[in-house]
């Protein structure tokens, strides 16, 4: 939400019988973690048993806290890595690092066959990306998706763990199979950017699933049978990359509301 709520949107969040559906609601409450001016409307708003209701668990609530004295400090890096990580994805990112080791085992056995590596470089991401926004594979996804912080900024900010950790491995692997980084990172930031437009649609997972099955079945293996190097993979098709993460990009801010709601989550 960019501007403020309105009263009339604000008096129907305070009443506990209006309806609200979940992007509304959430919209309200991530501008409200923002913006103390509403905030201070929001306290106005209130009825006089929800006022009292407010005093008394506020002064519940600093009395606790003096009783307790300040929470203790964490370390700085234990705070980052919390914010940034989460090991649920160490198999996944195993898995993805397995199957570029692979490729590369594969192309140097059979040297006359296209690069492997280059056809597995831009879903390489996707391995990873199918568990960063499921709930099956988050334990703490309730608590994340009921965030005002939830949605897009988070998920990039997963994603980006994502490339960090594997783009040294493409780089290790993609140098020792004689390919520049200039020839797979384009694809791969395309790849990974129409994997969250569509994923704001169907959930990353099923989008991840859907964009590499269709990888395998479209590139890769024509790829191998035919024995050339598709034109997607060539310096002829980087304008084709630049167009779709462009594209991509600019649509993924339009639909980032998307990520807010608890349907993302699949």
């Amino acid at each position: 939400m960019t501007t403020h709520p309105s009263a009339a949107l604000l008096s129907r969040y305070v009443d506990p019988d209006a309806a609200f559906d979940d992007p509304a609601l959430w919209a309200v409450e991530s501008h409200l973690d923002t913006c103390p001016t509403c905030r201070a409307r929001l306290g106005d708003l209130l009825t006089a048993p929800a006022r009292e209701l407010v005093s008394v668990v506020h002064t519940a609530v600093t009395g606790e806290i003096a009783r307790h004295g300040p929470p203790a400090r964490h370390r700085p890096w234990l705070a980052t890595t919390r914010r940034w990580l989460m090991w649920a994805w160490l198999p996944w990112l195993g898995m993805a690092s397995a199957a570029l080791v692979t490729a590369f085992l594969m192309q140097y056995q059979f040297p006359q066959a296209p690069s492997l590596v280059l056809l597995v470089a831009p879903v390489a991401p996707l391995v990873t990306m199918a568990g960063t926004w499921h709930r099956r594979n988050d334990p703490a996804w309730e608590i994340v998706a009921t965030t005002p912080k939830a949605g897009l900024p988070l998920l990039l900010r997963r994603v980006f763990v994502v490339l960090l950790c594997l783009v040294p491995v493409l780089v290790v692997v993609g140098g020792l199979a004689g390919q520049s980084p200039a020839r797979w990172l384009l694809p791969c930031l395309g790849f990974t950017a129409l994997t969250l437009l569509l994923g704001a649609r169907i959930g990353v997972t099923r989008a991840a699933l859907v964009l590499g099955t269709g990888w395998l079945l479209a590139v890769l293996l024509p790829a191998l049978v035919t024995a050339r190097l598709p034109v997607l993979l060539t310096p002829a098709g980087t304008p084709g990359w630049l167009a779709v993460t462009g594209v991509c990009v600019v649509a993924l801010v339009v639909v980032r509301d998307r990520y807010r709601r608890l349907d993302g989550w699949q």
